[in-house]
């Protein structure tokens, strides 16, 4: 038995994804750097709920997935995000493939 398709999930935030992305601690060579995956679709739910202020609800009706959904790709976002600046770690947006 294969696992389930995954929906088509709808991008409204202005990164467009078209290249990867890195944030980094300024005056580290990206070499010598732990690189942390932020996928598009973990991005477009922080947009969504932080910046824009929606509801998870809210959020998950304009992605076109479930409000549990939104939920946890908010979760995985976040602890990435806080991972990144908090120990020093490069941040690299990636777009094609969304998280599981």
């Amino acid at each position: 038995m294969s696992p389930r398709l995954k929906k088509p999930r709808h991008y409204n935030c202005p990164y467009r994804g078209d290249t990867e992305e890195v944030f980094k601690p300024a005056g580290t060579p990206l070499r010598d750097l732990e690189q942390i995956v932020l996928h598009r679709d973990e991005v477009e739910a922080m947009f969504l709920c932080d910046s824009e202020n929606l509801t998870q609800e809210e959020a998950g009706k304009r992605m076109g997935v479930s409000r549990g959904t939104v939920q946890r790709l908010l979760a995985q976002a976040r602890k990435k995000a806080i991972e990144a600046v908090v120990l020093g770690k490069a941040l690299m947006i990636k777009s094609g493939e969304p998280s599981q």
